[in-house]
């Protein structure tokens, strides 16, 4: 898939855990996981509003698009 989750990247420079920002955005720890495992099928702007706020970054910080496709 083109688009990459940097939710461990953005979580390892705030020196927080998974947990507590599952917690503080009120999400499950397990939704996190599949979000940061890059498993889920569709991210809530809510959830990625909240995301944000709580670690003080911008939605490009967390969503990469890497172009998979090779040049003919």
């Amino acid at each position: 898939m083109p688009i990459i989750i940097n939710l461990d990247v953005m979580l390892a420079k705030r020196k927080m855990r998974s947990n507590e920002l599952a917690a503080k955005i009120g999400i499950t720890e397990q939704n996190l996981s599949v979000l940061k495992n890059a498993r889920a099928k569709a991210l809530r702007l809510s959830t990625l509003d909240a995301i944000c706020k709580h670690l003080q970054c911008q939605p490009g910080d967390i969503l990469e698009y890497v172009d998979d496709e090779k040049p003919a």
